[in-house]
Protein backbone atom coordinates (compact mmCIF):
# COMPACT_ATOMS: atom_id res chain seq x y z
CA UNK A 1 0.00 0.00 0.00
CA UNK A 2 1.12 3.50 -0.91
CA UNK A 3 0.44 6.32 1.24
CA UNK A 4 1.15 9.92 0.04
CA UNK A 5 1.96 13.27 1.10
CA UNK A 6 2.56 16.67 0.24
CA UNK A 7 2.81 20.41 1.42
CA UNK A 8 4.99 23.24 0.62
CA UNK A 9 7.83 24.82 2.73
CA UNK A 10 9.22 27.90 2.50
CA UNK A 11 12.85 29.14 3.69
CA UNK A 12 13.53 27.89 7.33
CA UNK A 13 10.84 25.98 7.74
CA UNK A 14 10.47 22.68 8.77
CA UNK A 15 7.25 19.94 9.18
CA UNK A 16 6.60 16.85 10.44
CA UNK A 17 4.80 13.67 9.13
CA UNK A 18 3.42 11.59 11.74
CA UNK A 19 4.07 8.31 11.08
CA UNK A 20 4.71 6.67 14.09
CA UNK A 21 3.11 4.03 16.00
CA UNK A 22 2.63 2.75 19.74
CA UNK A 23 4.02 -0.98 18.45
CA UNK A 24 6.11 0.78 15.57
CA UNK A 25 4.73 -2.76 13.05
CA UNK A 26 3.98 -0.31 10.25
CA UNK A 27 7.59 0.51 8.11
CA UNK A 28 7.41 2.93 5.43
CA UNK A 29 10.22 2.95 2.36
CA UNK A 30 10.21 6.48 0.43
CA UNK A 31 9.61 5.59 -3.53
CA UNK A 32 9.31 8.84 -4.73
CA UNK A 33 10.15 12.36 -3.86
CA UNK A 34 9.26 15.43 -5.84
CA UNK A 35 9.70 18.58 -5.20
CA UNK A 36 8.16 21.92 -7.38
CA UNK A 37 8.54 25.92 -7.67
CA UNK A 38 5.14 27.37 -6.49
CA UNK A 39 5.00 29.27 -9.69
CA UNK A 40 7.48 31.03 -12.18
CA UNK A 41 9.82 32.79 -9.87
CA UNK A 42 13.06 32.67 -8.56
CA UNK A 43 14.20 29.69 -6.79
CA UNK A 44 17.05 27.61 -5.46
CA UNK A 45 16.53 25.16 -2.67
CA UNK A 46 16.91 22.31 -0.89
CA UNK A 47 14.62 20.09 0.45
CA UNK A 48 15.47 17.38 2.91
CA UNK A 49 13.67 14.75 4.77
CA UNK A 50 15.49 13.67 8.40
CA UNK A 51 14.38 10.71 10.43
CA UNK A 52 14.74 13.41 13.46
CA UNK A 53 13.96 16.54 13.90
CA UNK A 54 16.37 19.01 12.72
CA UNK A 55 17.73 22.63 15.40
CA UNK A 56 19.43 24.09 12.11
CA UNK A 57 17.90 24.28 8.58
CA UNK A 58 20.70 24.68 6.56
CA UNK A 59 21.05 24.16 2.40
CA UNK A 60 23.98 21.88 2.84
CA UNK A 61 23.77 18.03 2.05
CA UNK A 62 25.58 15.55 3.60
CA UNK A 63 24.95 12.12 2.74
CA UNK A 64 27.49 10.91 5.55
CA UNK A 65 24.04 12.00 7.97
CA UNK A 66 23.06 8.35 9.33
CA UNK A 67 19.56 10.45 9.71
CA UNK A 68 19.29 11.97 6.15
CA UNK A 69 16.22 9.77 4.19
CA UNK A 70 16.14 12.14 0.95
CA UNK A 71 17.48 15.15 -0.67
CA UNK A 72 16.04 17.32 -3.19
CA UNK A 73 18.11 20.45 -4.76
CA UNK A 74 15.72 22.76 -7.48
CA UNK A 75 16.78 25.90 -9.02
CA UNK A 76 14.85 27.47 -11.27
CA UNK A 77 14.70 31.69 -12.24
CA UNK A 78 11.63 33.22 -13.82
CA UNK A 79 14.59 34.03 -16.71
CA UNK A 80 13.67 30.45 -18.00
CA UNK A 81 15.90 31.11 -21.23
CA UNK A 82 18.85 32.07 -19.58
CA UNK A 83 18.62 29.86 -16.79
CA UNK A 84 16.30 26.87 -16.92
CA UNK A 85 14.68 24.32 -13.83
CA UNK A 86 16.75 22.05 -12.88
CA UNK A 87 15.93 19.13 -10.12
CA UNK A 88 18.57 17.08 -8.73
CA UNK A 89 16.69 13.66 -5.86
CA UNK A 90 17.98 11.28 -4.13
CA UNK A 91 16.49 8.73 -1.83
CA UNK A 92 17.72 6.27 0.63
CA UNK A 93 15.82 2.55 0.42
CA UNK A 94 15.99 2.37 4.07
CA UNK A 95 13.11 1.32 6.37
CA UNK A 96 11.97 3.58 8.88
CA UNK A 97 8.66 3.81 11.65
CA UNK A 98 9.05 6.54 12.83
CA UNK A 99 7.76 10.30 12.24
CA UNK A 100 9.84 11.85 9.64
CA UNK A 101 10.82 15.38 9.20
CA UNK A 102 11.05 17.87 5.88
CA UNK A 103 12.81 20.38 5.79
CA UNK A 104 13.53 23.46 3.29
CA UNK A 105 16.22 25.85 3.03
CA UNK A 106 17.51 28.14 0.50
CA UNK A 107 21.07 29.23 -0.46
CA UNK A 108 19.53 33.09 -1.55
CA UNK A 109 15.99 34.12 -1.98
CA UNK A 110 14.03 31.64 -3.25
CA UNK A 111 9.73 31.39 -3.77
CA UNK A 112 8.14 28.31 -1.19
CA UNK A 113 8.76 24.80 -2.82
CA UNK A 114 6.02 22.27 -3.18
CA UNK A 115 6.80 18.50 -2.13
CA UNK A 116 5.25 15.40 -2.83
CA UNK A 117 6.62 11.90 -1.31
CA UNK A 118 5.31 8.39 -1.55
CA UNK A 119 6.10 5.81 0.58
CA UNK A 120 5.45 2.28 1.10
CA UNK A 121 3.97 0.70 3.79
CA UNK A 122 4.75 -2.93 5.40
CA UNK A 123 4.15 -5.02 8.53
CA UNK A 124 6.94 -5.82 10.05
CA UNK A 125 7.67 -8.50 12.13
CA UNK A 126 8.59 -7.64 16.03
CA UNK A 127 11.83 -8.53 15.41
CA UNK A 128 12.50 -5.88 12.86
CA UNK A 129 10.04 -3.14 14.19
CA UNK A 130 12.46 -3.44 17.24
CA UNK A 131 15.23 -3.31 15.14
CA UNK A 132 14.38 -0.52 13.36
CA UNK A 133 13.01 1.51 16.74
CA UNK A 134 16.38 1.05 18.34
CA UNK A 135 18.31 2.30 15.43
CA UNK A 136 16.49 5.27 15.20
CA UNK A 137 17.00 6.26 18.74
CA UNK A 138 20.88 5.52 18.59
CA UNK A 139 20.62 7.76 15.70
CA UNK A 140 19.02 10.78 17.30
CA UNK A 141 21.49 12.28 20.12
CA UNK A 142 17.89 14.34 21.39
CA UNK A 143 16.23 11.17 22.91
CA UNK A 144 16.66 11.20 26.47
CA UNK A 145 18.38 14.63 26.78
Amino acid sequence: MIKTFRGILDDGEQEVIRLSTKKGKIGYRIVKFQCMQDGFGNSEMVVKIFKVTQTAITSSIDFSDGNLLAACMISGSSGAEAYPEDVTIIFDQKIFNQDIYITAAASSSADPTNYYIELEMETLSDNAAAVSTLRDIRLNPQVGA
